[in-house]
């Protein structure tokens, strides 16, 4: 929005809040500055009774200080306790208007994206809808992502008018303070637990604990302690995307490792994105559309260049080109065994020992299905590959020896002995077991 405009709605809104406000004294040192009502007028005199955190958060931002008030953000639709309905609610259009370049930055990031590619996975739907609309879950934190008209009435009728903020994710309202998102506890809420547990990996790193210390005084303020931010949004680019992207799946293949692309088909063809003959699916087109990997050579050189020019910052070339080479081979080892998993649940199904579940495109496992998958030895193959898998690699790329030993390859190594156990059970079951041939013919009712 223009300053002419702004200084024209603040001038509205001061006549609103009357001739008293004006005569306010300033606030006494160290407490947050007084109500402004040349930015938020009307609204603050009753939201300041009804929401008070909310008005002394404003007070305490910047938006406050250049006289960015609520009618930019949520218009002038809603003028008494009974209209609330009709205030607008923020999306990452509104923030564009002042903040266009880093609007346009994360339109095309990965976090754009969480909304579709949480919506894109085939049970997703099966889950309470409090854990999907209602936020509560997996769409607590895929909310972030964009979403379309469509989708924002779908979510409407669930969760209000909330969740299509996104940049409200990072930078808290209504303080939106750059020095909270700033921080590597910002990244927190959304980066940890089951499958992506990169605050726990990252805070109990050198890099973590170097920016405990600092934060503490113990080491001096300007050494050298990375936060996510200083690795994932170099020079403050909100894209935030990396070479390997999520599940650390890629093209093109390596023609030079004849085992790894081997290992990376068959991986490919567990999430469904080829068919068990190798071919593309549909799936391919939503990775595609959701940006989840690097599909080029390209366009995977271009983000480990510039992690490597992040890593250089700190460390020598050589250092940090090797760290990233060695973790590139955790990959590749992990791949080798969650392929040889993959395979051997496969064979269950291409031998006819599991049957085709209905909602299966292919007779085949199908990683996607997360805990929804309809055998226990695909339940185990799921935990493989969402949890161990990703701790595995994760755990090297972010410098956190624990993770990628004992909580990612050790359970990966288990994972596997009790995969090929358990298939080794099911067809000893299935031979064991007398084949149904088919039913009797019925005997014709004996004439009295």
């Amino acid at each position: 929005m223009k300053l002419t405009t702004r200084i024209t709605l603040a001038a509205a809104l001061a006549l609103l809040a009357g001739p008293a406000a004006a005569q306010k004294k300033p606030a006494p040192a160290g407490k947050p500055a007084a109500t402004k009502p040349a930015a938020g007028g009307a609204c603050v005199t009753c939201h300041a009774k009804v929401n008070p955190s909310i008005v002394k958060d404003w007070e305490l931002s910047r938006h406050s200080k250049v006289e960015v008030g609520c009618v930019e953000c949520h218009g002038s639709a809603h003028k008494t306790k009974d209209d609330f309905a009709n205030a607008k609610m923020p999306t990452p259009d509104t923030c564009g208007q002042c903040h266009d370049a880093q609007v346009a930055q994360f339109k095309k990031g990965k976090h754009a994206f969480a909304w579709a590619a949480v919506k894109a996975m085939p049970t997703f739907h099966y889950q309470p809808v409090a854990i999907r609309e209602g936020l509560k879950g997996c769409g607590g934190c895929h909310k972030l992502g964009l979403k379309t008209p469509e989708e924002q009435a779908e979510l409407r009728k669930v969760a209000g008018p909330y969740g299509n903020a996104s940049c409200d994710a990072c930078h808290t309202r209504h303080l939106f303070s750059k020095a909270e998102a700033r921080r590597p506890e910002a990244c927190q809420t959304c980066h940890m637990g089951f499958d992506h547990p990169q605050w726990e990996m990252y805070s109990g790193s050198k890099h973590g604990v170097r920016n405990a210390l600092k934060q503490t005084g113990a080491i001096p303020q300007y050494s050298a302690a990375p936060t996510c931010q200083d690795c994932h949004m170099q020079e403050g680019n909100h894209e935030v995307r990396t070479a390997w992207g999520f599940l650390a799946v890629r093209l093109p293949f390596p023609e030079d490792d004849p085992q790894w692309k081997a290992d990376r088909v068959t991986i490919l063809q567990g999430l469904g994105v080829l068919d068990p003959s190798g071919n593309p699916t549909g799936r391919l087109d939503v990775v595609k559309a959701a940006d989840v990997a690097r599909l080029t050579q390209e366009a995977w050189d271009a983000e480990r260049t510039k992690m490597l020019k992040t890593c250089n910052q700190c460390h020598s070339g050589e250092f940090a080109k090797v760290q990233l080479q060695q973790s590139d081979g955790m990959i590749r080892d992990a791949d080798h065994a969650m392929a040889e998993a993959i395979r051997a649940v496969a064979g269950l199904y291409q031998d006819g020992i599991l049957p085709k579940p209905k909602s299966y495109a292919f007779p085949f496992p199908d990683l996607l299905t997360f805990h929804d998958a309809p055998t226990p030895v695909e339940q185990k193959l799921f935990v493989m590959f969402l949890e161990h898998r990703m701790r595995a690699f994760q755990g090297a790329f972010h410098a956190n020896p624990d993770y990628a030993n004992w909580y990612g390859w050790s359970e990966m190594a288990r994972d596997l002995v009790d995969i090929k156990a358990e298939a080794a059970t099911l067809r000893r079951e299935h031979k064991a077991t007398p084949a149904q041939g088919p039913a009797p013919a019925a005997q014709p009712t004996p004439k009295k």
